[in-house]
């Protein structure tokens, strides 16, 4: 199954490098794996998306790992994809673009000629054949629709997914400049968030401390290293990340799902 990532570091611009090639489950890693495409999308200063995209696996694209050891940004997100809906293509590969935000997905559901009726003139904004696409243009409809609140139009978007549509998870990362939201949905597979405070180098002989790394929140669908400060989403539970680095959590989608696409021994605890 496909592997999100997803990290802001609020207004200051920074390297991924660490999370995306050299953590001990780094998303290289897991793209041994996950074969059917990579990605990663940032904000450039101007604050305009940037992918950098192709159907390869990541470990094996080596313009992938010059992004990941080159690229700066506030906010990232990055995506392994093993194929499930659409063949391996640039379209089909996430991450994707919309209105100026970023988004990809891990899971899946179906009954798209319906969801391509709901979405209206929306559906304009698809490009590629992926349920999680159409996810997103979702998502914007009903974020234009909630006066440009990402939050309530992503909460409203899986709300009407999990009334009508058969679904197996909607496990999804949005950034958009300084901001990033993520939900994870609903407990067949596994969405992680750490918060890592920038670490503070105190000389014994001056005992002055000088700032280290920035403060970053990383979310993502494995611990991508042994820390302890690793927490599972719970089912339904989105989170938003504001530019002052505050995670806001609440209960976005408390119903099971109405048509559950159970998956084989799954196990809300692992990464899955």
């Amino acid at each position: 199954m496909c592997r999100l990532f997803g990290m802001t570091a609020g207004t200051t611009r920074v390297s991924a490098t660490f999370w995306l090639l050299d953590a001990p489950d780094s998303l290289a890693v897991q793209s041994h794996r996950n074969v059917d495409g990579s990605g990663i999308g940032l904000f450039d200063q101007a604050g305009r998306p940037v992918l950098d995209k192709r159907p390869e696996a990541a470990y094996a694209d080596s313009d992938w790992i010059h992004e990941a050891k080159q690229a700066e940004s506030a906010q990232f997100i990055a995506h392994v994809r093993w194929a499930t809906a659409g063949g391996r293509s640039v379209l089909n590969t996430h991450p994707f673009a919309m209105d100026g935000r970023i988004m990809a997905h891990n899971g899946g559901f179906g009954s798209l000629p319906v969801l391509d009726e709901h979405l209206g003139s929306y559906a304009r904004l698809v490009q590629g054949d992926t349920d999680s696409e159409r996810f997103f243009a979702l998502i914007t409809k009903e974020t234009d629709g909630h006066d440009g609140d990402v939050g309530a139009g992503l909460t409203a978007a899986a709300r009407w997914i999990a009334a009508n549509l058969p679904l197996s998870c909607l496990n999804t990362i949005v950034t958009a400049p300084g901001e990033l939201w993520a939900l994870r949905y609903p407990a067949q597979h596994a969405l992680h968030i750490v918060q890592n405070p920038a670490p503070q180098l105190t000389s014994t002989l001056s005992s002055i401390q000088v700032a280290g790394a920035p403060a970053t929140v990383v979310v993502a669908s494995e611990r991508l290293d042994d820390e302890d400060g690793w927490r599972m989403l719970g089912s339904g539970e989105l989170i938003h990340v504001t530019p002052d680095l505050k995670v806001h959590t609440t209960l976005a989608v408390p119903d099971p799902p109405a048509h559950l696409v159970p998956l084989p021994a799954a196990n809300p605890n692992i990464d899955t």
